[in-house]
This record gives structure tokens, C-alpha cells and sequence, in this order.
């Protein structure tokens, strides 16, 4: 940096000097100086309170700021022990030396402390050094993944590609405000709201553990689907009907600790597991044997879903006492 001072700023502080090296080779006396070659002494720089020893060699050897600081070419500041003042922050400093010297350095891997790398490489205009860092930069954002990519369903067939690629359990929401004739209670909204909100929470905490997907095409308002092993083990429809006004209502419900017991349910079939054969072996034994009687019964408890839905008629509409009206079919 070249910190140039006036003449009453010189005066203000007898212990600041200003090194006016025009003329003058690196090898001179400027800087308060002895004369030297470049390799022989050391210039000392105070960055910003940090300090550091270098040569004029390795100042000079770029086309930077510092050459044209440290060449004669711009006046520099120096205190009475001879320390060149730089105002600037002195954290990344020493690596901007260490290029200067070896032509390379290795980078940081903090993206944060790559950017504060990079405004200091510009500022000393290390041109080499700012591609290495544009470069790093570049590339972390290229590598950057998602925490947690939850993709939305736009098809029934891409929904079914989705459940046979995954090894892993699925949690799917299905929500459509739109897909109702009828109109929706004081509460369906933020009933329907929290449903996303818990879908939300549930996909941040077992991202990594189960796939979760979003429908917005389905014929439900609001159904929650749990998935195992490419078939469906549980279902939770969080819609009711509400026959308490001349025209039906629709509501929407929040059954919230239904809804995590299932996701804790499914992650059961997370790997497959294979059926312990002394176990079937000793339930078909005392059994008598019966184990051709039994497949077929086996079969469809395999494929059984279990099916949950929350007051799905209901006779009033819980307003407050003395304002109930109640309409039957």
C-alpha cells in the first residue's frame, strides 16, 4: 500500500518518517536502509501490527503494488525503528509473501477465508494468486451439494421411478388446497401449514436416512404415504368432512404425533432384512406344521396397508356453544 503523508501529519508525529526513495535502485539507502544487495538484509514490514522480515528480491520479483512500493516508484511510510508501515490487515499477509517467494501456495480451505485471501491478492495486485483463488472459489461452488434435495412428484410414473430407485424408506406429503369443492374451515389453513412445516423438520432431521418426497397432482388435500422396500406400509389422511352448515365443509387436521410415529415406524425398512429361518422354523413346528395354509393369509399381511384417517365425518362443526347447527345425510 503506499501511505503517503502530508508535511503536518510528518510533523504531528516525530516518530513517523517519510521515505521518499525516488531515484533510488533497490539496492540504495532508502527506507533508512544501509546499502545492500537484495539478498544481503532484510526489509521489515509492519502489517496492520503484524510484522515480517523479507528481501527487496522478493518485494521486487512480481509486478505488484509491493514492487512499485519497494522499486522507488511510490513514496512509503516508515516509523523511527525503520519498520515500513503498510495499513492494512496483516492476517493474510504471510501468504502473500509466501507466493511472492515460491510462486504457489497451498489455500485455505474455508470458503470465508478464501474470499478475505482473494481481497487481499487484489489489493496487492498478485494477479497470480487471485486466479488461484477465483479458481478454488469457483470450484467449491461447483462441488456445493444440497444438505437436503426433496423432489416433487409431477407424474404417477415418475413417482413409481422414484420408489424403485431408492433403497432407502419414503416419506411422501401430498397437499392441494385446490383439489376441494367445497369451502374450508377457520383452521384448515393452518392446519394444512403445519403439515408442511412438520414435513419440512422431518425431511432436515432424516434426510440422510429416508427419501422424502412432495405431490401437489394428487386428488387429496392433505395424506401423508409411507414407503418400505418399493411398497406402501402406512397411509395418514389428515382430511374430514364437516356436515354442519347448509354446504359441506372441508377440514383439514394436524395429527402430528401420528404422523412422527409413522416416520419412526417405517425406518424399520431401512435395510432389508432377511427372514431368520430358525425362527420360521420353530413357529412352523409347534404350529403343526400348517405352513402351505398359511401363505396365502402371509402374502396379503404383506401387502396390507395400514390406513389412517383422522375423523373423517364429522356431525358438527365445533363452533362455540349455542351456535352449533347440526345437518345429517
Amino acid at each position: 500500500m503506499s501511505a503517503e503523508a502530508s508535511g503536518p501529519a510528518a510533523a504531528a508525529d516525530p516518530s513517523l518518517e517519510v521515505a521518499k526513495p525516488s531515484g533510488l535502485e533497490p539496492g540504495s539507502a532508502a527506507y533508512g536502509l544501509s546499502p545492500l544487495t537484495p539478498n544481503s538484509k532484510y526489509v521489515k514490514l509492519n502489517v496492520g501490527g503484524s510484522l515480517h522480515y523479507t528481501t527487496l528480491r522478493t518485494l521486487t520479483g512480481q509486478d505488484t503494488m509491493l514492487k512499485a512500493m519497494f522499486s522507488g516508484r511510490v513514496e512509503v511510510l516508515t516509523d523511527a525503528g525503520g519498520w515500513v508501515l503498510i495499513d492494512r490487515s496483516g492476517r493474510h499477509f504471510g501468504t502473500i509473501l509466501n507466493y511472492l517467494r515460491d510462486g504457489s501456495v497451498p489455500l485455505p480451505e474455508s470458503t470465508r477465508e478464501l474470499g478475505e485471501l482473494l481481497g487481499e491478492a487484489r489489493y496487492y495486485l498478485v494477479q497470480g494468486l487471485i486466479e488461484d483463488c477465483q479458481l478454488a472459489l469457483q470450484q467449491k461452488r461447483e462441488n456445493l451439494s444440497p444438505l437436503c434435495l426433496i423432489p416433487t412428484v409431477t407424474s404417477p410414473r415418475e413417482e413409481q421411478q422414484l420408489l424403485a430407485s431408492t433403497s432407502k424408506p419414503v416419506v411422501k406429503l401430498l397437499h392441494n388446497r385446490s383439489n376441494n369443492k367445497y369451502s374450508y374451515t377457520s383452521t384448515s389453513d393452518d392446519n394444512l401449514l403445519k403439515n408442511i412445516e412438520l414435513f419440512d423438520k422431518l425431511a432436515l432431521r432424516f434426510h440422510g436416512r429416508l427419501l422424502f418426497l412432495k405431490d401437489v397432482l394428487g386428488d387429496e388435500i392433505c395424506c401423508w404415504s409411507f414407503y418400505g422396500q418399493g411398497r406402501k406400509i402406512a397411509e395418514v389422511c389428515c382430511t374430514s368432512i364437516v356436515y354442519a352448515t347448509e354446504k359441506k365443509q372441508t377440514k383439514v387436521e394436524f395429527p402430528e404425533a401420528r404422523i412422527f410415529e409413522e416416520t419412526l415406524n417405517i425406518l424399520i425398512y431401512e435395510t432389508p432384512r432377511d427372514p431368520d429361518l430358525a425362527l420360521l422354523e420353530a413357529i412352523g413346528g409347534a404350529a403343526g406344521g400348517g405352513g402351505a395354509g398359511r401363505g396365502e393369509d402371509e402374502d396379503n399381511r404383506e401387502h396390507r396397508v395400514r390406513r389412517i384417517h383422522v375423523r373423517r365425518h364429522i356431525t358438527h362443526d365445533e363452533r362455540p356453544h349455542g351456535q352449533q347447527i347440526v345437518f345429517k345425510d
